[in-house]
């Protein structure tokens, strides 16, 4: 038996988010959660949106025409560069959301979880409109085919999809544990750069290097192999040619993960989307270094621009770093480059997990993961799509008949 689908808003309610003035922010005690794209970001927010920096009272809601969404809603990105990072989250109590998200409030009969992980295996940048700035519209999320699966069956799957997720998430503690070691081995060789309590000489970063921008490559010029491009999140395509020749540090200086700092690999295309610091002066410093200074550091106190963020070139005046001794530095360096290929042998361990899991989601949606168990429990399936089908409005199917 195939499942049939109906548009999206037969199953759920889509909803775009609210206005949020800068003077209503920064509250962290009042009853609703308002959240935000970058709130997404959060450490403990990777499934369920735990943690929030911004709350409002029912009068606030009231006074700025927005309203509360309930427990179960599944929240995504809906402008802007955010959309390519596909990251879907699910509320945990009733919450607000701002204008840059969208969220699908299930409706009766759709398991929220369920729900949150049919999400996961669609592409949102598919749903975008193509331009400068991507957005998602209400209307077209509302018609994508959703599957009509028995409430039993969601339940099933759900539990199925919980186990292997569970085994992701262990993966991602142990990532992050392994993300603290870098940073842990520069503090202890150089010390906190907010307080520099070794005393190094520090130079201001924009003479250390030189912060460029490239023209942003369009996406419709974006191929499938090539040279990578990075932009705001990180490798999102390949080109016909690049503009680095060797490794760069790399700040994201637009949208919501503006301040994040990457490497590019070696022949690759750098967008507008991100500064190169390029040209560094290898005497005072290294790439290696460069990098850990600044993930240490942050970049926080450069970015600019409540709706938009973004860092420029004269954002970067205020950033020093330090100078330590050239063969302090080639050391650490040395550090860094064993310590890296040591992660990249458990990253590949952990892309594999990724990739199986991409393969259950795939079955799950297809009808394929739960086959066997469909059979076994036939006629309490049949007895739920009968419901079903009556509470959506549709024509009960030939072969459930009899039970209506």
């Amino acid at each position: 038996m195939s499942w049939r689908t109906v548009p999206l808003h037969k199953v759920a309610s889509l909803e775009s988010g609210f206005g949020f003035p800068r003077e209503y922010q920064g509250d962290e005690n009042q009853e609703f959660p308002f959240f935000r794209v970058s709130d997404m970001n959060i450490a403990g927010n990777e499934v369920f949106m735990e943690n929030h920096s911004n709350t409002v009272s029912a009068a606030i809601l009231k006074e700025l025409g927005a309203k509360a969404f309930p427990a179960g809603t599944v929240i995504f990105p809906k402008i802007g560069a955010a959309i390519a990072t596909e990251k879907k989250r699910i509320l945990t109590k009733p919450a607000t959301y701002d204008n840059n998200v969208m969220g699908a409030v299930p409706k009766a009969g759709t398991n929220p979880k369920f729900l949150y992980y049919w999400f996961l295996q669609l592409k949102l940048s598919d749903q975008a409109n193509p331009g400068h700035v991507p957005s998602i519209r209400k209307s077209v999320m509302e018609e994508i085919p959703f599957p009509v699966v028995a409430p039993s069956e969601q339940f099933r799957i759900v539990e199925l999809l919980d186990e292997a997720d569970r085994l992701r998430r262990l993966r991602r503690e142990a990532d992050a544990k392994a993300a603290r070691i870098l940073p842990a081995l520069f503090l202890k060789m150089f010390g906190d750069p907010a307080t520099n309590p070794m005393g190094w000489p520090v130079e201001p970063l924009t003479k250390i290097c030189s912060p460029k921008q490239w023209p942003t490559i369009s996406s419709k010029d974006l191929t499938d192999s090539g040279f990578p491009v990075y932009g705001a999140n990180g490798t999102i395509g390949y080109f016909s040619s690049y503009n680095h020749e060797k490794p760069t540090v790399l700040i994201t200086c637009r949208g919501a993960t503006c301040g994040t700092i990457n490497v590019c690999e070696p022949k690759s295309y750098v967008t507008g989307n991100a500064m190169a610091l390029d040209e560094p002066d290898l005497g005072k410093t290294s790439l290696e270094f460069l990098e850990c200074y600044l993930n240490v550091r942050g970049l926080n106190d450069t970015i600019t621009g409540a709706a938009q963020p973004q860092i420029t070139r004269q954002n970067l005046q205020v950033v020093t770093v330090f100078v330590p001794p050239p063969d302090l530095v080639a050391k650490f360096s040395r550090h860094v480059r064993a310590i890296k290929d040591l992660l990249a042998g458990v990253q590949s361990g952990g892309d594999r997990l990724d990739d199986a899991f991409g393969l259950l989601l795939q079955r799950a949606f297809s009808g394929q993961l739960t086959a066997h168990w469909r059979e076994v429990h036939m006629q309490e399936l049949l007895a739920e799509m009968t419901q079903q089908a009556l509470a959506l409005n549709l024509q009960v199917p030939i072969e459930l008949e009899a039970l209506s």
